[in-house]
């Protein structure tokens, strides 16, 4: 098994997340995302992915699965232990509403696509970037600050499936210097996740293609 990655991707460090959780090896293949200008567009890439984004995990039998959605779910259906998601169908909707609100409606308006059209297509300046940035993270941890539990991790005492999304947005938060402070339960599931080996093993600072 390989996973296509780039340390800093969010969508790359959930499945890096998930991958560590459920014990699974993979052979990590760094895609940087600026160089050259951004490898992930160069036609061997491309034509393993045609979206030309990360992450990609491709089988050991040579099957190519991309969008970190669909292959989280793969992985929870092919490797159900530990689950990712709990045991009826209400609790399972209430944490993927929490993984979609990161992963559709703050991760996207703050990737590499989104940022390079704001400078240099509509020409703004890096005021102007950080707070379009801090607009959508903050109004999205809004509502997960509200959706999720007030103990443990986002929903229980075993990371799941909406940990995996929040904690790499904290990264990027973090990396933006997007205030926090206002949301107490998300920083909660961050201090636990950063004490937990699978959590800290996928961060990006621990992985071989990280930059200083």
């Amino acid at each position: 098994m390989r996973l296509y990655t780039y340390w800093r991707s969010t969508s790359a460090y959930r499945v890096r997340i998930a991958l560590a959780l459920k014990g699974i090896a993979a052979e990590q293949v760094p895609v940087h995302l600026v160089r050259n200008g951004g490898e992930q567009h160069a036609p061997a890439y491309a034509a393993l992915n045609p979206q030309e984004r990360l992450p990609t995990l491709v089988l050991d039998d040579g099957t190519v699965l991309t969008q970190s959605p669909s292959i989280l779910e793969y992985l929870e259906e092919a490797y159900p232990e530990p689950v990712l998601l709990p045991a009826t169908a209400v609790a399972r909707a209430k944490v993927r509403a929490v993984a979609a609100l990161i992963g559709c409606d703050i991760h996207p308006l703050n990737n590499v696509s989104p940022l390079t059209m704001l400078r240099r297509e509509l020409k703004q300046d890096e005021t102007a970037v950080s707070a379009w940035i801090a607009r959508w993270i903050t109004d999205g941890f809004h509502a997960v600050e509200q959706l999720i539990g007030e103990e443990g991790y986002c929903f229980g005492h075993e990371p799941g499936l909406a940990d995996l999304y929040l904690i790499p947005q904290l990264y990027s938060a973090r990396r933006f210097n997007v205030p926090l402070e206002a949301y107490p339960r998300i920083l909660r599931v961050e201090a636990l996740a950063a004490t937990h080996p699978a959590f800290i093993a996928a961060h990006p600072a621990r992985q071989a293609d990280a930059e200083g």
